[in-house]
């Protein structure tokens, strides 16, 4: 299972963070042990101060495929999860001072929060949100993206092969937070909670 992560996909995040809007995805990866499932909780690592939330719509593919037509892409997904892109802050921080990979901000253990998947209704934008100790913090909706999932999909394929069960975090849109030990994230598809992560 290869993770893949579109960073800087909604434009009001890109200016939160004072970045330059993209004009392709930007693409980095996370290992398999990023992922952190099942209501589990998150212990935050000793090797940062400053680790942020980040809400994403996660997608799951179907099948395999290489040079994927934007036109046929939609038939590669047909489920969505949501979850978490923590990021280590201060680390990446540095990372981009020195023009270094950002790897140790981004695809450290238990990085990579991720609900069940659930069926996608592509005739309708997808609206989630996170909630951090019962206050809404993130509120977001897939039509607001600026590379939508078919795009990313062939954009993705283009330099690598997408095999079934990979998944792509698709870009945060804006809010994104600090963590604290004893914050409770909760995030929402529509109404309806689909993960609770305790910070411990």
């Amino acid at each position: 299972m290869k993770i893949f992560c579109i960073g800087r996909n909604y434009i009001d995040h890109a200016k939160e963070l004072n970045n330059p809007v993209p004009s392709e995805p930007l693409v980095f990866m996370k290992p398999p042990t990023a992922i952190l499932r099942a209501n589990k909780p998150f212990y935050h690592p000793d090797f940062s101060d400053d680790i942020h939330y980040e809400i994403e719509i996660v997608l799951k593919i179907d099948k395999n495929g290489k040079c994927v037509n934007e036109k046929f892409a939609s038939s590669y997904y047909s489920s969505v999860a949501l979850g978490i892109d923590f990021t280590a802050r201060d680390i990446q921080k540095k990372c981009k001072e020195k023009g270094h990979p950002w790897e140790k901000a981004k695809g450290f253990d238990n990085s990579a929060v991720l609900s069940e998947f659930h069926p996608l209704d592509k005739s309708k934008p997808v609206i989630f949100s996170l909630n951090k100790n019962g206050e809404r913090v993130q509120l977001g909706n897939s039509k607001d993206m600026i590379f939508n999932f078919d795009f990313v999909i062939f954009h993705l394929s283009k330099y690598f092969t997408l095999q079934q069960g990979d998944i792509i975090y698709t870009g945060t849109p804006a809010g994104v937070g600090k963590i604290e030990i004893g914050d409770v994230l909760e995030g929402y598809l529509g109404e309806d909670r689909v993960f609770r992560c305790e910070i411990k």
